[in-house]
């Protein structure tokens, strides 16, 4: 992001909307191109879910009158990168997934379009916790697709065999783990992440943390704040005490361990039954769900590991049967049920999370139905940061490269916290934004 880009972020994100390239106001000059006269209009689709070609046949069989095709250039950061270079040569597709940390980063560089206009009727279908991911100064960025709450995956056989209760809070999850690990030393309670940060971000910010927080034009960053180093002191303790493990989640290492039984717990979004899968394919029907241990008993508080919304992206000619998709997409209850069926989402719509197709349990958990109910009764719970940063990038590779040391080296987690803060200060000092 250049300086002048990272200006328009702050503007942006602190509530001050000077981007025009971010306007919902159509160019009247390109009304001829945006409604064609008896012609059908033609759309692209950048995602990246597998199966998503079947739900978009359901649109294209219903709507011949507007075409969608999908494409998957990429996914997550690297689908952002491409969309901002796209944008640049003014060639970017009509509609694209964007995860709710990328969007600022797009709003900002003027790549996704204001659709507040265009999904009026289709936000009210999406509770404040949800919708709040997608807008700036009240103005809509995006459709919510899918919904993460953080949740605690749990292996009930192990459980069973080793005599554990499954946890309500975080004291209980440590006792348990220091039970497990002198009942059997070889399987640990789960492993500590140091190359993925997005299940940190979400159990830091059950605690209360606010990495990013805006005032005006002033920004403040506290990644290092009482919040955070709560969790981190937490884990280091686990960590030191041999009760849980250092290696990456998603690496062969661990899909092994977690197929083995050499890991009991799982910190995972609600997306977590379309992985286990293919990466522990011998422990269908071993899982359970539980909500997330909580800092206070009863609270039910938890955060947000992933999620995205549907966006319509300021290169596109025709914003209002892009949007017309995008509200479809993720509010109509045949294409809510067929990306539940076909791409195991949890529905970001408050409405798709009583479907029908939810009673039933997940494929790869038949041994417990009230699967969905349970995350149901959690999502209104969770919460996110008020708003993400415009650099959550430079962030994450800090976390990346300062957890990974401390889990080598021994050292301190609230060090590594301390090193996240100033790479993420010094950069976006070095973007120009002004800090308090």
């Amino acid at each position: 992001m250049r300086k002048t880009s990272a200006k328009v972020a702050s503007l942006l994100l602190a509530g001050l909307l000077f981007a025009a390239g971010c306007s919902s106001q159509k160019d009247p000059s390109k009304t001829a191109e945006e409604k064609p006269a008896g012609g059908k209009v033609e759309l692209s689709f950048w995602d990246w879910d597998p199966n998503m070609d079947k739900v978009v046949a359901l649109w294209n069989e219903a709507h011949p009158d507007i075409h969608v095709t999908l494409t998957n250039p990429a996914g997550g950061d690297q689908l952002v990168s491409k969309m901002i270079t796209a944008h640049q040569a003014k060639n970017g597709p009509d509609i694209a997934k964007v995860e709710y940390q990328s969007l600022p980063a797009l709003v900002s560089n003027g790549v996704v379009r204001d659709i507040t206009g265009e999904t009026k009727s289709a936000v009210a279908d999406f509770d404040d916790t949800t919708l709040k991911l997608t807008k700036f100064e009240g103005k809509v960025y995006g459709v919510p697709q899918d919904f993460a709450p953080l949740m605690l995956f749990y292996r009930v056989d192990l459980f069973q065999k080793y005599g554990l209760a499954v946890p309500t809070t975080w004291e209980q999850y440590a006792q348990e783990a220091a039970t497990l690990h002198q009942k059997a030393p070889n399987v640990a309670m789960t492993n500590f992440d140091a190359a993925d940060p997005g299940w940190f971000t979400g159990l830091v910010q059950q605690a209360g943390a606010d990495w990013w927080s805006a005032q005006g034009t002033t920004w403040k960053v506290d990644i290092n704040g009482a919040a955070s180093k709560k969790v981190a002191e937490y884990w280091e303790g686990l960590v030191k005490r041999g009760e849980v493990l250092k290696n990456p989640s998603f690496s062969p290492q661990w899909n092994k361990q977690m197929n083995d039984g050499s890991l009991a717990t799982w910190i995972s979004g609600a997306w977590a039954p379309a992985q286990l899968g293919g990466i522990a394919p011998g422990t269908k029907g071993k899982w359970a769900v539980a909500p997330l241990p909580a800092w206070t008993a009863g609270d039910k508080t938890t955060g947000i590991w992933g999620g995205s919304a549907t966006t319509v992206t300021s290169d596109s000619k025709h914003p209002a049967e892009a949007a017309q998709f995008a509200t479809w997409l993720n509010t109509d209850q045949a294409a809510v049920s067929a990306q539940v069926e076909q791409i195991n989402i949890y529905p970001a719509a408050t409405s798709g999370r009583s479907l029908p197709i939810l009673q039933k349990a997940p494929a790869f958990f038949p041994n417990q139905p009230d699967f969905n109910a349970i995350v149901k009764d959690v999502a209104p719970s969770a919460r996110s940061f008020p708003i993400w940063g415009p650099n959550v990038t430079v962030t994450f590779r800090s976390y990346t490269d300062s957890f990974s040391q401390a889990l080598q080296s021994g050292g301190s987690f609230d060090a590594a916290l301390d090193t996240m803060q100033q790479a993420t200060v010094a950069d976006m000092k070095k973007l120009g934004f002004t800090l308090g």
